[in-house]
């Protein structure tokens, strides 16, 4: 192949060196000697700069002459012949170059472009190609509102379709990113309708199922609220249903993310165990009001040094520690603490001291207490530090407390 490729390199410096002897036939008065093979090599590294002997640098020369992308408009490549626009967006070099021009087009090249792309029977194939379907998007990012309903109306009947391709679904976004609120964007969407599930768990669409949690009105997403009905749990353990339900605490209204966390926090526990459902825990800790906040710090009352020691359910101990209020952390402390009867090796202080993950829960809940729990968090722990500075992690907790509470253990 690389062959191939020097054959095309010597082929287009040939093409560019002869165009540029019939231009300039007093090119051997240059003071410097370099005669017209100089210009010549200079036209070769200005190609080389963007793609030479690539699909799209060949066919400039063919059809324009020229190998310099600057000399040729959007208006050149519609006007060249049928299909012309649609063979270079499927190229690497020239989805770039239209990319490139549509952004600062006039209106009449861009009306050119959308015609011969909406018209073309190779529209559908334009939006799942690697190179294609930049153009799309481009298309629909820098078009009139007309142009933009103009491509939604090609969209239609294919959503679903193109939703499950790995290309077509980043068009589908970009249209329900840019689209108007009215019955075309509505209608576009609608065509999820009954889909839900199998989107969701796909690993193109469910970005589809995101964006249109992001831009749809919460009325116009009751269709993925009712889909998901008793299928919260599930959704919450697999690997892309985690990222929805996350936008949906997110975007819903209050009712339907009611309905969600009612589901969520009758298995906390389980969900904060698990490689996927631990980030829908700590979303929910995050960003959830403070009666649910509450609600799930509460479930998980009891469990603190299990959680702690736990690779993905300390992550949520850590939220825990870090989004509870007052009285939530004074029991995460007595937890900790355990009975004042207790031995240091039993205290449960000492047994997450002892551990690669529950240390830093230990960390974070001595960063965030107030002046006065930390006090009586030391005063409790004081006759324990011999024992405490000898465990693998219990020197970093010393030094927490010395660093927050600024003073010497």
């Amino acid at each position: 192949d690389h062959h191939l490729v020097a054959h095309d390199r010597k082929s287009l410096c040939g093409i560019q060196h002869r165009s540029h002897q019939k231009k300039h036939h007093h090119s051997s008065d240059n003071p410097k000697g370099g005669g017209r093979s100089s210009r010549g090599s200079r036209k070769c590294v200005e190609i080389s700069t963007i793609g030479i002997a690539s699909k799209m640098h060949l066919r400039w020369v063919q059809e324009f002459g020229t190998a310099k992308t600057g000399n040729v408009t959007l208006e050149d490549v519609v006007n060249c012949r049928r299909e012309m626009l649609i063979d270079l967006a499927t190229d690497q070099y020239g989805s770039r170059f239209i990319q490139q021009k549509l952004e600062k087009a006039p209106a009449s090249h861009k009306d050119a472009v959308f015609h011969q792309v909406t018209t073309s029977k190779n529209f559908l194939r334009l939006c799942t190609d690697v190179f294609g379907n930049y153009v799309i998007q481009k298309l629909l990012e820098h078009g009139t509102q007309e142009h933009k309903y103009q491509l939604a109306a090609k969209l239609r009947g294919h959503v679903l379709s193109l939703s499950l391709e790995a290309y077509g679904c980043r068009v589908v976004q970009k249209a329900i990113g840019v689209l108007n609120l009215d019955h075309r964007k509505i209608k576009l969407v609608e065509e999820l309708h009954g889909h839900v599930m199998e989107c969701v768990q796909d690993q193109n669409s469910n970005h589809v199922i995101q964006k249109c949690i992001e831009k749809m009105p919460s009325s116009n997403i009751q269709f993925i609220v009712e889909a998901f009905k008793s299928r919260i749990i599930c959704l919450a353990v697999h690997a892309y249903g985690c990222r929805v339900i996350q936008r949906l605490l997110e975007y819903c209204s209050t009712e339907q993310r009611r309905t969600i966390l009612s589901e969520i926090i009758e298995s906390t526990k389980m969900l904060a165990k698990n490689q996927y459902g631990n980030y829908v825990v700590q979303h929910v800790i995050i960003h959830a009001d403070a009666e649910h906040r509450a609600t799930v710090i509460n479930s998980l009352k009891g469990s603190l040094v299990e959680l702690s020691k736990h690779k993905f359910a300390s992550n949520v101990m850590e939220k825990c520690v870090t989004h509870a209020g007052r009285k939530e952390r004074t029991h995460l402390v007595n937890e900790i603490l355990g009975d004042e009867e207790l031995n240091s090796n039993r205290l449960p202080l000492m047994v997450m001291a002892k551990d690669q993950y529950a240390n830093y829960v230990v960390q974070k809940l001595i960063e965030v207490l107030d002046s006065e729990q930390r006090q009586y968090l030391i005063q409790r722990i004081q006759m324990h530090m011999p024992y405490l500075s000898k465990l693998p992690y219990g020197k970093h907790i010393i030094a927490t407390i010395e660093t927050v509470g600024k003073c010497k253990i």
